[in-house]
């Protein structure tokens, strides 16, 4: 069954209106978030849909975020369908929990506004605070428009939520560039979305009649058994995260590729890498290129964690040279962090492919198309031999 789409479907809406929608079509329980720029519309519009009725959950808004983070955990364990949503941080203050979350494999969904983190200047965006929770045992989904925040979170509780998989997933757009931005979504009808997500199923349930222990004090065989089906977990939600991307392509006539997709690949001697919203602008840089007589491509990296290897390996097979664009830097490296990631997928391909890293958009900057385009005719130009830095500050040149 497909959504019918009217006029009355589509609403002129912000990135954190649409979150908001996303969520509310999603049905949850328990719901507890602490208000932090630029997160906080999402919360005001949850109270507001609930004033209203449209809503039938219990909000919670605790004294920190630690504390929200712990009472979705709680209110999961308990079977209960939760959300919860932070940023910068906020996302660094309930690390304790959020590891709690991923590693009691709790199906909760989250959203990550991402912002900049202290100093010195963090009220702007950036994504330096969730690279930095990269490896937190979460799924992480990064998306591109106003209309893919709230398709994914519909997404991202099916696939928390799939007894093979229980992991809990947070879905992450850009502070502000996405946020604030006012764009038309489609809305689906309550119906429709009811087909695709079913309530919550529980092989686990958290019971006072039943007696229960959960510790962090376990042998430390029991401990590594956990851990690997943690790991195995995240690597069968690759094949989980296609499968839920075509279905809702059959059900609401949209799809997001899965983990990657791919912009004008194909035929390309060279390719530009890229995850958040400036993969939008990016794409009409490479239009523009292309009617120069440039064989470039794009890759939109969606599903950051687990890290989409096999199908980056596949698609970027063969290309000349390969750039990477990104909002943040994993210190220590000197690099961002996707690049970090990309560089040991591509040793597989037993080929020295010329990789060239491109920090930018930091503490709120904007990637601009000129700024994308110096990256792309590097590129090209270490794709013909010519001598080339393997990372480049675009905004400090």
């Amino acid at each position: 069954m497909k959504g019918k789409v009217t006029s009355a479907n589509i609403k002129v809406i912000d990135g954190n209106t649409a979150a908001a929608y996303g969520v509310m079509l999603c049905k949850p329980e328990v719901i507890a978030t602490y208000p932090i720029t630029p997160q906080t519309q999402i919360l005001e519009h949850l109270f507001d849909f609930k004033n209203k009725g449209l809503l039938n959950a219990e909000i919670v808004v605790p004294e920190s975020e630690h504390s929200a983070m712990s009472i979705v955990c709680g209110a999961s364990g308990c079977g209960a369908r939760t959300f919860t949503a932070t940023a910068s941080q906020g996302l660094a203050f309930m690390y304790e929990a959020r590891i709690c979350a991923s590693t009691s494999r709790l199906p909760i969904v989250m959203v990550n506004v991402n912002r900049e983190v202290v100093v010195p200047r963090n009220v702007t965006s950036g994504e330096q605070d969730i690279m930095m929770a990269r490896v937190d045992g979460w799924i992480h989904i990064h998306v591109e428009s106003c209309q893919e925040i709230l398709d994914s979170i519909i997404m991202a509780y099916r696939l928390a939520e799939d007894l093979d998989i229980n992991v809990p997933v947070v879905v992450c757009y850009d502070g502000y560039f996405l946020s604030h931005l006012w764009d038309a979504v489609e809305i689906p009808d309550q119906e429709t979305v009811d087909s695709f997500l079913p309530p919550r199923q529980t092989t686990l349930r958290v019971d006072p009649k039943i007696h229960m222990t959960f510790s962090s004090t376990t042998s430390g065989l029991t401990g590594t058994k956990c851990r690997y089906g943690h790991s195995a977990a995240l690597q069968r939600a690759k094949a989980k995260i296609d499968e839920i991307d075509q279905e809702f392509q059959q059900v609401f006539g949209r799809s997001y590729g899965g983990q990657i997709e791919g912009y004008r690949v194909g035929d390309a001697d060279t390719v530009l890498v890229a995850l958040g919203s400036c993969v939008g602008t990016a794409r009409v840089v490479i239009d523009k290129m292309r009617n120069e007589g440039l064989k470039v491509g794009l890759v939109k990296v969606r599903a950051y964690r687990p890290f989409p290897n096999e199908k980056l390996l596949d698609m970027l097979k063969g290309k000349k040279a390969i750039g990477v664009i990104e909002r943040n830097i994993a210190f220590g490296m000197n690099f961002g962090a996707l690049y970090v990631d990309l560089r040991s997928v591509l040793y597989e391909l037993g080929t020295a492919i010329p990789m060239l890293g491109f920090v930018c958009g930091l503490c709120g900057l904007d990637i601009t198309e000129a700024s994308i385009e110096r990256a792309i005719n590097a590129v090209n130009l270490a794709a013909e031999g010519k001598p080339y830095n393997k990372v480049t500050w675009l905004d400090l040149e």
